[in-house]
């Protein structure tokens, strides 16, 4: 067995361990939730009879083991539940805001990883210089802005005062592509912190790998100035900016939930609100389920990403 095969063995072992991890932790906070689910679904002013069956329905009248055994087999089965509010299979809630999310989050990585890399590289290739210094200031500046006041801020300026673009996706009627242009500013917002850290990330790992003995070897060889920068310096400072897109994708997938908020994305951060406020405790369980799930997948991806990439300390042929 190779040795990427190896750690990719030791990885989704860890992985699954995790995922199993992620399964319990979720059916204890959900039980550990205040007050009584069924009450709160009730109305209020609730009837007992009503009350009683919604706990029937809940299977609060059984023992918790039990209710996480059967929701483990479920599980296992690819059943995530069924809404307690709507009745429909949690899946099907997982259908309905899937595609909003992927949709930003797939155009905002496909132009933070271009951007990042050009203006990490950019920076790192001129350390100290003016570019340097200017991309690092806004840099710097950008990442200090929260997402929920740069959106108010380009809403405001931009879509509302500028009327420019839509400053919702009210109007997009589900169907976000067919008017691409609200994607604008909500994609802005998601880019804007991203490409800050991700670009320093790469200037960093940039400036220490051209300083490294290796890139001096690979110059005094005689090779050009691009390929010393880009097939030997680029993949060992790559490292870290890995990391920190693995961090970002999840983000992207799991945690935009001011983002969609803001904008009236129907995505799954606003299901998840939605039903948390609804005390809809199986679609809760369904999507954080799920959403921890992408985290160890996105990571592990990350891991063997990582561990692909040329070690530090030798250059890459």
């Amino acid at each position: 067995m190779t040795g990427l095969a190896h750690f990719a063995v030791r990885r989704l072992a860890l992985g699954l361990l995790q995922t199993a991890a992620v399964v319990v932790l979720v059916f204890v906070l959900t039980e550990a939730l205040p007050g009584d689910a069924a009450v709160a679904l009730a109305g209020d002013q609730p009837d007992p009879a009503r009350v009683e069956a919604i706990r029937q329905a809940m299977r609060l009248d059984e023992p918790a083991a039990q209710r996480f055994a059967d929701w483990v087999l479920g599980l296992l089965r690819g059943d995530l539940g069924t809404s307690l509010v709507s009745g429909r299979p949690v899946s099907s809630y997982l259908a309905g805001g899937l595609g909003p999310t992927l949709l930003l989050a797939g155009i905002t990585l496909a132009l933070l990883v271009p951007l990042s890399l050009v203006l990490g590289v950019a920076a790192a290739g001129r350390e100290g210089g003016p570019l340097d210094r200017a991309i690092s200031t806004v840099t710097v500046g950008l990442y200090a802005v929260p997402e929920f006041a740069l959106g108010i801020l380009l809403i405001t300026v931009v879509a509302l005062r500028g009327g420019l673009l839509p400053p919702t996706a009210v109007g997009a009627g589900g169907d976000l592509l067919a008017q691409p242009a609200v994607l604008v500013l909500p994609v802005a917002v998601l880019l804007a912190r991203p490409v800050c850290s991700l670009s320093r990330l790469v200037r960093a790992g940039m400036v220490e790998a051209l300083a490294s003995d290796y890139v001096r070897h690979a110059r005094r060889q005689g090779l050009g100035e691009a390929r010393v920068r880009y097939a030997h310096a680029l993949p060992n400072a790559l490292a870290p900016a890995v990391q920190q897109l693995a961090r970002t994708t999840d983000w992207l997938l799991c945690g935009v939930i001011v983002v969609e908020a803001l904008f009236v994305i129907p995505g799954l951060g606003t299901l998840l609100v939605e039903a948390v406020a609804a005390r809809d405790v199986p679609v809760v369980q369904g999507l954080a389920v799920v959403f921890g799930l992408v985290t160890v997948v996105v990571n592990l991806a990350a891991d063997l990403v990582v561990h692909r990439l040329a070690p530090r300390g030798e250059v890459v042929a």
